[in-house]
This record gives C-alpha cells, sequence and structure tokens, in this order.
C-alpha cells in the first residue's frame, strides 16, 4: 500500500521549514587568497561594496605564472620589481606582487574604507614593500619615471570604461621597456586599439565575465617575440 507523502500546503510541516520572507544569509565572509610566495595561503576578506569585484585565486594565479616566466627568477618570484597597483580595491594584485618578491608595490585606491581595509592588510602582513596611497591610480601612474616600472595592474572599474584610455596610456609610458601591464576588462581588448597606446596583447583567457590580458610594449623587438604566445593564449587559457 503506498502511503500519501507529507503535507505541503499552507498548514504542513513543510511549509514551516521553509518561509519564503525569511532570506537566507551566507554568513561567511568573502574572501580571497593570496597564492604565492611568502603570504601564500592568507585570506584576504573582501568588503560587501558595490562594484567591487575582486580577481578569482585561479586567474591570479595563471596571471603571476605569466609574469615569473617573464621575471625568469623561478619560484614564481619577481625580485626587486617595482609595481603599481593602480584600482586596488581588496589589494590582492598588489599584496601577491609583493608576497612573491616585489621590492616596491604602490598600492592606489579611492575609497575610504578600502583604504583603511589596506593600511590593516599591511600591518598584519608586515609588508614594508607595500606603499598604500589614496587617491586616482591614473594620477598615481602620470607622476612616475617615465620607463621606471616593471608592472603595472589596471583593474578598472567595470562601470567606468572612460577610465581605460587613460590609465593604459599614463601605465605605457611608465613601463620598462620588458615590463608587463595587467588589463581586466569586461571585454577583448585588441592590439589595434591597444597600438594607439603603445602596447599590445602577450598573453590573454577569459574566467566568466572577465577578460583578463597581459600587455606589453608594442616595439619591433617585441612583435616577433609576442605573436606566437599571444595566439596559444587566447583560446587556450584556463577559465575560473
Amino acid at each position: 500500500m503506498t502511503r500519501p507523502g507529507p503535507r505541503v500546503g499552507p498548514t504542513g510541516k513543510a511549509a514551516k521549514a521553509a518561509k519564503p520572507n525569511a532570506p537566507q544569509h551566507d554568513k561567511r565572509p568573502h574572501e580571497v587568497r593570496i597564492v604565492g610566495g611568502q603570504w601564500k595561503r592568507t585570506r584576504l576578506a573582501v568588503a560587501d561594496k558595490p562594484g567591487l569585484r575582486p580577481t578569482p585565486d585561479r586567474v591570479r594565479e595563471t596571471l603571476f605564472n605569466w609574469l615569473a616566466s617573464l621575471a625568469g627568477a623561478g619560484g614564481g618570484e619577481l625580485p626587486g620589481w617595482h609595481c603599481v597597483d593602480a584600482f586596488a580595491g581588496t589589494g590582492a594584485l598588489g599584496f601577491e606582487a609583493a608576497s612573491r618578491g616585489a621590492s616596491q608595490v604602490l598600492v592606489c585606491e579611492q575609497d575610504a574604507e578600502l583604504v583603511e581595509r589596506l593600511q590593516k592588510i599591511k600591518a598584519k602582513l608586515a609588508a614594508e614593500a607595500v606603499r598604500i596611497e589614496r587617491g586616482n591610480g591614473v594620477t598615481a601612474l602620470e607622476r612616475a619615471v617615465p620607463g621606471s616600472l616593471h608592472l603595472v595592474l589596471l583593474d578598472p572599474p567595470f562601470e567606468t570604461p572612460a577610465l581605460y584610455e587613460p590609465a593604459l596610456r599614463a601605465a605605457a609610458r611608465a613601463l620598462r621597456p620588458d615590463g608587463a601591464v595587467y588589463l581586466e576588462a569586461a571585454r577583448l581588448w585588441n592590439d589595434d586599439e591597444l597600438a594607439g597606446v603603445g602596447l599590445r596583447v602577450f598573453r590573454h583567457l577569459k574566467a566568466g565575465a572577465v577578460h583578463a590580458h597581459l600587455l606589453r610594449a608594442a616595439g619591433e623587438s617585441d612583435v616577433a617575440a609576442v605573436e606566437p604566445a599571444s595566439a596559444s593564449a587566447s583560446g587556450t587559457g584556463p577559465s575560473a
């Protein structure tokens, strides 16, 4: 004999268990983690702020593998590198660079609450190589000595596309000939439009809605070296 199932009407136990007017909240804080270097596995809390979109762990891991191959030092290290994280947010990119041996990392952020969080992370890690600055990341890049930076990290808010071109132009000016720019965007930037700011795509991957680019100077010596790598990376990079 088949027994009837539990009542699921308004007076049944199932209705009492599922209260549609009582939203469920995830009590665990949103986090990202440093994936390599001296602070590997250190977790960084992500503030609950509109537009804050930290680079996923797997994308950062791929990015810093690319950068380590350029540094040629082994062990995923970036020894002695001078870097600017121009739109820091959580600071995950800038602190990752410092964790891997960068000697100077300027971390720029305009939001006062996020700057306070970044200062606390710096103190917790005793990150002497990191300098936190509240202000405009593009302005900071424009102040940099031309040709002085090994790495510029650009992850502007997707909601402000007007920031991209001036940020890329300022980054290209500040970059060493052997340096690199990381660009995170909602779309693919191609070589034709990047040529106007003196850069070209060296590596690219798409992870969900994010396009992650590693850019280098578009000098003649770079073109031959970059084209094969760019073609192989564009369609085969990992996704998160």
